[in-house]
C-alpha cells in the first residue's frame, strides 16, 4: 500500500526500533511507496511513512532493496562532501559520506546478508540509515 510522506521532524527524529518477521508488511509498504516516488525519490525509510521500524527501502539501479535492520559495520577512511535532498524535507543540505560502506541487513525473508557498496547506493544507504537513527541532514 502507497503511504503518506512524513514530514514532521519530530517523528523523523526518533530513532528507530528493531523489525522483525511481524514488519514485513510495512517492509512491502515501503517498496510500494518508494515505487509510487521512484521519479523523484531513491531511497526511502520506515519512518519516513510513519513506522518507527528500522527498514530501508533503495533504488539500486532497476531493482529497489529492502534491508531490514541495516548496520553499517565497515566504511573506508576516506569520505566526501555532498549535498542531498529528502523527500520529508525542503531543499537541499551538505553532507559527508563515506566512499564506500560494507553493510549487514535481512531481506524481506529475514535472510542475512553483508554487502560492500560504493558510489550513490552508498550515499543513499547512508542517508536512510541516518533516518533510521534519527539523524536528520
Amino acid at each position: 500500500m502507497v503511504r503518506k510522506i512524513i514530514k514532521d521532524t519530530f517523528i523523523l527524529m526518533k530513532k528507530s526500533e528493531k523489525a522483525g518477521k511481524g514488519d514485513i508488511r510495512i517492509a512491502r509498504d515501503l517498496l510500494d511507496t518508494l515505487n509510487a516516488n521512484k521519479e523523484i525519490c531513491v531511497g526511502l525509510a520506515a519512518n519516513m511513512i510513519g513506522e518507527n521500524k528500522n527498514i530501508i527501502a533503495v533504488q539500486m539501479g532497476i531493482i529497489p532493496v529492502v534491508m531490514i535492520n541495516p548496520v553499517i559495520v565497515s566504511h573506508s577512511a576516506g569520505s566526501y562532501e555532498t549535498e542531498e535532498g529528502c523527500l520529508s524535507l525542503e531543499g537541499v543540505r551538505k553532507t559527508r559520506r563515506w566512499n564506500e560502506i560494507e553493510v549487514e541487513y535481512d531481506d524481506m525473508m529475514m535472510k542475512k546478508h553483508k554487502n560492500l557498496y560504493k558510489g550513490l547506493v552508498s550515499q543513499i544507504i547512508q542517508h536512510e540509515i541516518d533516518h533510521c537513527n534519527g539523524i536528520i541532514i
